[in-house]
């Protein structure tokens, strides 16, 4: 089933609400149905603390699809037909995408190349290879963009296709000595970003753009890394979405060899060439969209039970199965609460279920 032109509308500008995160739009969507029918809920939803979580104006959502227009860009929304099969079944998924160029990759057999960006010369040679021969072999080659491993997968890859995810949005340059590899990628590949159209990247934005890096694909691959980096980032969101995570070897004597080898130790599947990869992906695994979310509560929320659930919250994340049991209260009541609360800035959902403050 399609959406209709003002239920796309209406989830794009739920996207761009304040404290509207993946996880709590995939709630509001399930609480209500709809988008349009949140938007219209919210209102009520944050009415007793005072702290409002206010849609833009229709007029700024009519400022992003313009925008987006002028420069032959494609908006992708949670519910679409062609939306990315492989980022349906993340929990929760990304609730828009904005692409430019072939958006027909994003539903192709992907795998992730990420690294550093300071790459040795042979870490170069090695993404660009290992990115050859996977196009060669059917695959999508998903990177970043960055400078270093990322720019060397997707030279390898631009022949049979490559795609860039972006932190900014999909007409943000960066590096800016990447204008030209932009250029090809936008003409041969497909650009990819959640943000905004005319956005600049900011540190937020990486771990988001991780994610859908390793969301679009069934392995993702590193090639030189340092301990505390992106990269590894990328490798640990691609684990806890049931992905696999491969690594390349390098020697001890370089820092950079200190990401991937400890992803070795961490259990890793050792990539020394595309062989690897065809052995691993010979287990057949199957990522389907998650069933709805059965959290559905038509009940109201007084502002006594609002503050039991808070009081249970810590930085720590904690299971919304937890809270219900420590409160002898249905699972779907204490989400209602916790979807409330993260409404006004009094907890935050994260996905799987969890919750902190």
């Amino acid at each position: 089933m399609s959406l209709s032109p003002a239920e796309r509308f209406a989830r794009l500008r739920l996207a761009r609400t304040d404290r509207i995160g993946p996880v709590a739009f995939a709630q509001l969507l399930g609480r209500y149905g709809s988008a349009a029918s949140a938007l219209d809920a919210l209102p009520d939803l944050v009415r007793k603390s005072g702290a409002a979580s206010t849609p833009p104006p229709v007029e700024a959502v009519e400022r992003e699809l313009a925008a987006g227009d002028a420069i032959g860009a494609r908006l992708l929304v949670l519910g679409d037909g062609d939306y990315p099969e492989m980022l349906a079944a993340l929990d929760p998924p990304p609730p828009i995408l904005w692409t430019r160029g072939r958006a027909d990759l994003l539903n192709q057999p992907s795998v992730a190349i990420v690294g550093a960006r300071i790459a040795s010369a042979g870490g170069q040679r090695i993404a660009r290879g290992l990115a050859q021969q996977l196009g060669q072999a059917g695959h999508v080659v998903v990177s970043g963009m960055a400078r270093g491993i990322d720019a060397a997968a997707h030279e390898g890859s631009m022949e049979t296709g490559a795609v860039a995810v972006l932190g900014g949005g999909v007409n943000d340059i960066y590096p800016p000595e990447h204008a030209d590899l932009y250029a090809r990628l936008t003409d041969q590949g497909c650009i990819v970003s959640e943000s905004p159209v005319g956005a600049r990247a900011q540190a937020r934005d990486f771990p988001r753009r991780n994610r859908i890096i390793s969301g679009l694909s069934r392995g993702v691959v590193v090639v030189e890394a340092e301990i505390r980096s992106g990269s590894l980032i990328t490798a640990r969101l691609a684990a806890e979405q049931g992905r696999d995570v491969f690594a390349v070897p390098g020697s001890p004597l370089d820092p950079r060899a200190r990401g991937p080898n400890e992803l070795l130790r961490q259990g890793a599947i050792l990539c020394e060439g595309i062989e690897d990869i065809d052995r691993a992906f010979n287990t057949l695994r199957t990522l389907r969209e998650p069933a709805a979310d059965p959290m559905r509560f038509d009940g109201d929320i007084d502002d006594a039970f609002l503050d039991r659930v808070a009081a249970l919250l810590s930085p720590t994340p904690t299971p919304r199965d937890e809270i219900a049991r420590a409160l002898n209260t249905p699972v779907s009541q204490v989400a209602a609460a916790l979807l409330e609360l993260s409404l006004t800035g009094r907890a935050e959902l994260l996905p799987g279920g969890l919750a902190s403050i």
